[in-house]
């Protein structure tokens, strides 16, 4: 597919916030237009009572309408993005819905939003590229195996990661803080390419993702510059050795969270985000700041306490660790206070991201923080269900990267 993508939008309130703008900039950042499917008033009053929905907003109402319209394939689109009002609750109810019941009934790539009046383009870009590439390279991401010798970096807002590969086979890694971006990323590949036993001039393709993707790509050359939503995906189920059937794929990284059901290697319904880093991996630096120890340690001390034990609060950073302040000075042990810290970062992704999506095992957790084995624990026990934490898993954006990239060696 080489036209434009056409995402149809289900949405309540963005045009009355000033968000609609930055919706429509955003799809043509990643040259996709977005657009309302127009359906009739039968269609509303048809799609209403499918659903059963009592829903007093006349907005959610035509949402509802225009995803029966593009399920009954009366409205043709690439792709579904949902929009609503994170301030009400009844449009969390319906949006949650709706992004259920076009993921069951169609093969369309969809994606769900809550807005605020500060959301920008910048915010949707993530989202609008990983919908555009589901819609535009489903063969590329159907990919099973790496072939040839191609390398990928991940250049995340916290660490900067490559991997190279060889016949699908990881043979070289590098890992570096994120300081400077391209200084990171070239002091990453040189220890990636001295591992794998390579020069640069061998490597036959390469791939980038993360938040420096586009720097760091245009330095490198990169023959695939991607976002981290479908590259996660992909390197996901390759180390998991599940590459076919469903999974869900989950990443706590330094800034923001994700939250992906996939289907065969393809994304189906993703969520991106985190209100505070609270509930990230910058919240279980710091509290491994302020015990004393290194970051690696955090998962084996959250291992041997109890997390009930400590008040924890991590939806906002700053009450966190004021959390983390008094449940020290109160008596509570270095133990407990980790596994609080865990428990609290895993509530916080279960309630803000995980109901956005379809939960289907294996649960595969991937990024550093899947390192820490407090976190792990607390997440699978949220949810009932063992984790997953493959091989390589802190590399996860860098082996979906040099994977896909393999595809755009000459002759592939």
């Amino acid at each position: 597919m080489t036209e434009r993508v056409r995402i149809a939008q289900l949405a309540c309130g963005s045009e009355y916030s000033g968000v609609q703008n930055e919706i429509a900039d955003a799809a043509e950042a990643v040259d996709a237009e977005v657009f309302f499917p127009d359906i009739s008033l039968a269609d509303i009053e048809a799609g209403v009572k499918e659903f059963g929905l009592d829903v007093r907003s006349g907005d959610l109402k035509l949402a509802i309408g225009r995803a029966k319209a593009l399920v009954d394939g009366r409205v043709e689109a690439d792709a579904v993005f949902i929009a609503t009002c994170f301030r009400c609750a009844e449009a969390a109810i319906v949006r949650n819905e709706l992004r259920r019941y076009i993921h069951e009934h169609s093969s369309l790539p969809v994606v769900s939003y809550s807005f605020t009046e500060r959301t920008t383009a910048g915010t949707l870009l993530t989202r609008m590229e990983a919908l555009t590439t589901i819609a535009r390279r489903r063969a590329l991401l159907a990919r099973e195996e790496q072939t040839g010798l191609t390398m990928g970096v991940d250049s995340g807002s916290s660490t900067t990661k490559a991997v190279v590969m060889r016949d699908n086979r990881i043979i070289g890694t590098g890992w570096r803080p994120t300081t400077e971006v391209i200084g990171s990323a070239d002091e990453t590949v040189r220890l990636a390419l001295s591992e794998a036993g390579v020069a640069r001039e061998d490597i036959m393709a390469v791939g980038t993702t993360g938040y420096g993707r586009f720097l760091v790509g245009k330095h490198l050359g990169a023959d695939l510059i991607q976002e981290e939503l479908t590259v996660n995906s992909k390197g996901a189920v390759y180390l998991a050795d599940h590459q076919h059937g469903a999974s869900t794929v989950i990443d706590i990284g330094g800034m923001d969270n994700k939250a992906i059901s996939v289907q065969d290697g393809i994304p189906g319904t993703f969520t991106m985000g985190g209100i505070c880093a609270g509930a990230s991996g910058r919240f279980l630096e710091m509290t491994a700041k302020r015990l004393g120890i290194d970051i690696t340690e955090l998962g084996p001390l959250a291992l041997k306490g109890i997390s009930k034990n400590v008040s924890m609060n991590s939806y906002c950073i700053v009450f966190g660790t004021q959390s983390l302040v008094n449940a020290l000075a109160s008596g509570s042990t270095p133990a407990d206070v980790a596994a609080a810290a865990c428990h609290s970062v895993a509530e916080q992704v279960f309630e803000q991201q995980l109901q956005e999506i379809d939960i289907r095992e294996p649960v595969i957790m991937v990024g550093g923080t899947s390192l820490i084995e407090g976190l792990v624990k607390a997440l699978g026990d949220l949810l009932q269900t063992e984790i997953v934490v493959p091989p390589h898993s802190q590399y996860i954006g860098a082996v979906g990267s040099a994977l896909l990239a393999s595809g755009f060696i000459k002759g592939e």
